[in-house]
């Protein structure tokens, strides 16, 4: 009696949602997913959004999307303005699923009483344009699945205007390893005092006094080359990340270490394989992303750390990229085995500037001092004894919410990218 009298309640609040209610009764339980939206705001519009987990999204809709690798994402609109806006649902996700389209794809043997039943649930918890003056809607578009973190771009638009959201939001069951630091938490509501630079020639000096490289856990054992700056927050930088494809990496867990094991040896993918730990400022690395290929060997993947500065207001994160290539076998590694890097590490560094430069949030880039010129010649070594090579440049990204176009990104006038392009490896502009 209480499941039916539960899933009674459920469906009440669902109906009420759909309908814009604005009050609910204080026995229903609010669902989850509600609990932990992300809302932001722009002009007289709200938006509040959360991706549902794969059990939420089987209670919601009565059967696994999960298996189809469906995934419900929550979208709800308030409009304080004086006209109508209107969701583009390819903007959440280009090859988003009509209901129709999902019903239709668990409708199996049904009749055809059943089928239509399951077509009208799945239309009603549809998000429905348009949001009118004064309203609020709220319902779902059903997008590809992803773990760990989703961009829920969400874009409004309306006679003569639009309003744009891209809203960095976590998916739940997923161990990502960025949660063990809390630095998101950190960034936004920092406990120990920071350093906000507005002068140009300040905010460089200070970062070409940061350390060289990542190093062991004890500090003792210089690791690879610190080249990268990220500058932005969850509102910009890491929504530009997602855009292109960039994945958050799982923590290192038994459960994370099989799969990847498995992926190794069947050669499948694995987009969240993690990492391993390299250090700065006396902690692992706060968060790591990667960009994956079809096979677990070779993937571009960076670590930052959030650091004690601010660059006109935005957090400023350390960072170290290249790119794995293979995996050996090593001594140097609890499990034996670690991904061999390509040696030409600026090449990584210059594809991410290509490639956030289509990001759509990319402002301003530049290039300053890092760790030092490296003759290919003579390279280093990074702590599981991968050699490689660099310019020595540590390469400066700056991110903004306001959508830029290519001709529109800034560049520091610092050291001149043309010439560290066709500069010979090790020899500088």
């Amino acid at each position: 009696m209480n499941r039916i009298v539960s899933k009674m309640l459920a469906v009440i609040l669902v109906g009420c949602e759909l309908a814009g209610c604005t009050a609910v009764p204080s026995d229903v339980k609010v669902p989850a997913y509600r609990n932990r939206a992300v809302t932001r705001t722009e002009g007289g519009i709200d938006v509040s959004t959360a991706v549902l987990s794969s059990d939420e999204s089987a209670a919601v809709y009565g059967v696994p999307l999960a298996a189809k690798a469906i995934q419900p994402v929550w979208i709800k609109v308030r409009n304080l303005e004086d006209r109508s806006y209107f969701l583009l649902s390819p903007g959440v996700d280009p090859s988003f699923f009509p209901a129709s389209e999902a019903a239709d794809a668990f409708a199996g043997t049904a009749s055809r009483d059943e089928r239509a039943d399951m077509d009208r649930r799945f239309r009603g918890l549809a998000f429905h344009n348009p949001v009118r003056p004064g309203e609020t809607v709220s319902g779902f578009v059903l997008t590809h699945i992803n773990e760990g973190a989703k961009l829920v771009q969400v874009d409004l638009v309306a006679k003569g205007r639009a309003r744009t959201f891209s809203i960095f939001v976590g998916v739940p069951g997923f161990e990502a390893d960025y949660k063990r630091s809390q630095v998101f938490k950190r960034a936004a509501d920092p406990q120990e005092p920071t350093v906000n630079y507005t002068d140009d020639a300040s905010f460089r000096a200070a970062l070409e006094a940061l350390p060289c490289c990542a190093t062991s856990e004890d500090g003792s054992k210089h690791g690879d080359p610190l080249n990268l700056v990220i500058v932005g927050s969850l509102d910009d930088a890491f929504p530009a990340l997602l855009r292109r494809g960039w994945s958050l990496t799982e923590e290192r867990w038994s459960g994370a270490i099989r799969r990847m094991i498995g992926a190794a040896l069947s050669g499948e993918p694995y987009v969240n394989a993690p990492v391993s730990d390299l250090y700065l400022f006396g902690r692992a690395q706060d968060i790591a992303l990667q960009k994956a290929r079809d096979d677990i060997h070779q993937r571009n993947h960076m670590r930052l750390w959030l650091s004690d500065m601010r660059y006109h207001g935005k957090p400023v994160w350390m960072g170290q990229i290249s790119r794995d290539i293979g995996i050996r076998l090593t001594w140097h590694s609890s499990t034996f085995t670690t991904h061999k890097i390509d040696p030409d590490v600026d090449e990584a560094r210059m594809a991410l500037t290509e490639d956030m430069a289509y990001s759509q949030n990319l402002a301003k880039m530049g290039l300053l001092t890092g760790v030092g010129p490296a003759q290919e010649g003579a390279p280093r070594k990074n702590l599981t004894t991968d050699p490689y090579y660099t310019d020595g440049y540590r390469l400066v990204l700056v991110f903004d919410r306001t959508p830029r176009s290519l001709s529109d990104i800034e560049v520091f006038p610092w050291i001149t990218p043309y010439k560290v392009m066709h500069a010979t490896p090790g020899t500088g502009p």
